[in-house]
Protein backbone atom coordinates (compact mmCIF):
# COMPACT_ATOMS: atom_id res chain seq x y z
CA UNK A 1 0.00 0.00 0.00
CA UNK A 2 1.29 3.64 -1.03
CA UNK A 3 0.62 5.56 1.94
CA UNK A 4 1.48 9.56 1.61
CA UNK A 5 1.62 11.99 4.65
CA UNK A 6 -0.23 15.35 4.77
CA UNK A 7 1.29 18.25 5.19
CA UNK A 8 3.84 18.72 7.78
CA UNK A 9 3.13 14.39 8.85
CA UNK A 10 5.94 12.32 8.80
CA UNK A 11 5.70 8.23 8.55
CA UNK A 12 8.58 6.36 10.53
CA UNK A 13 8.97 2.98 11.70
CA UNK A 14 10.78 2.44 14.64
CA UNK A 15 14.45 0.98 14.24
CA UNK A 16 14.14 -2.66 16.16
CA UNK A 17 16.40 -2.88 19.32
CA UNK A 18 18.61 -5.51 20.53
CA UNK A 19 17.84 -7.38 23.32
CA UNK A 20 19.32 -6.17 26.46
CA UNK A 21 19.97 -7.21 29.76
CA UNK A 22 20.63 -6.03 32.99
CA UNK A 23 22.71 -8.01 35.50
CA UNK A 24 22.55 -11.19 33.74
CA UNK A 25 18.38 -10.75 33.78
CA UNK A 26 16.46 -10.75 30.19
CA UNK A 27 14.68 -8.41 30.09
CA UNK A 28 10.97 -9.57 28.36
CA UNK A 29 9.45 -7.34 25.26
CA UNK A 30 6.41 -6.66 27.30
CA UNK A 31 8.38 -4.72 30.03
CA UNK A 32 11.16 -2.96 27.58
CA UNK A 33 10.23 0.41 26.72
CA UNK A 34 9.68 1.27 22.72
CA UNK A 35 12.68 2.70 20.94
CA UNK A 36 12.54 6.83 20.16
CA UNK A 37 14.84 6.02 16.97
CA UNK A 38 12.98 5.56 13.57
CA UNK A 39 13.67 5.61 9.86
CA UNK A 40 11.77 8.00 7.95
CA UNK A 41 9.32 5.93 5.61
CA UNK A 42 7.43 8.82 3.76
CA UNK A 43 7.02 12.74 3.95
CA UNK A 44 4.34 14.91 3.78
CA UNK A 45 4.66 17.81 1.13
CA UNK A 46 5.56 21.06 4.03
CA UNK A 47 3.60 23.06 6.66
CA UNK A 48 1.35 25.88 4.97
CA UNK A 49 1.85 29.18 6.25
CA UNK A 50 -0.19 31.66 6.55
CA UNK A 51 0.86 33.52 3.28
CA UNK A 52 -0.16 31.08 1.49
CA UNK A 53 3.64 29.65 1.05
CA UNK A 54 4.33 25.97 1.92
CA UNK A 55 7.74 25.02 4.27
CA UNK A 56 9.10 21.92 2.79
CA UNK A 57 10.17 19.54 5.73
CA UNK A 58 13.83 19.25 6.83
CA UNK A 59 13.77 15.40 6.68
CA UNK A 60 13.31 13.33 3.84
CA UNK A 61 13.08 8.98 3.32
CA UNK A 62 15.85 7.32 4.28
CA UNK A 63 17.17 9.92 7.53
CA UNK A 64 17.89 8.02 10.92
CA UNK A 65 15.27 10.38 14.00
CA UNK A 66 15.37 10.67 17.10
CA UNK A 67 11.86 11.73 18.82
CA UNK A 68 10.37 12.16 22.03
CA UNK A 69 9.03 9.60 23.98
CA UNK A 70 5.40 10.01 23.91
CA UNK A 71 5.28 11.52 20.22
CA UNK A 72 2.90 10.72 17.36
CA UNK A 73 0.55 8.32 16.63
CA UNK A 74 0.96 4.70 16.37
CA UNK A 75 -0.62 3.18 13.01
CA UNK A 76 -0.73 -0.54 11.76
CA UNK A 77 -0.96 -1.12 7.81
CA UNK A 78 -0.50 -4.11 6.43
CA UNK A 79 0.81 -5.55 9.67
CA UNK A 80 3.38 -3.31 10.28
CA UNK A 81 3.98 -1.28 12.86
CA UNK A 82 4.42 2.34 11.86
CA UNK A 83 4.38 6.20 13.62
CA UNK A 84 2.95 9.56 12.28
CA UNK A 85 4.58 12.29 13.76
CA UNK A 86 4.67 16.02 13.27
CA UNK A 87 7.57 17.23 12.07
CA UNK A 88 7.96 19.78 15.12
CA UNK A 89 8.24 16.52 17.29
CA UNK A 90 11.22 14.96 15.41
CA UNK A 91 14.31 16.06 17.86
CA UNK A 92 17.46 14.80 15.99
CA UNK A 93 18.58 13.56 12.65
CA UNK A 94 20.92 10.93 13.03
CA UNK A 95 24.08 10.92 10.54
Amino acid sequence: MKLRPLHDRILVKRSEEGESMQGGIIIPDTAKEKPQRAEVVAVGAGKMLDNGQRVECDVKAGDQILFGKYSGSEVKIDGQEYLILREDEILAVLG
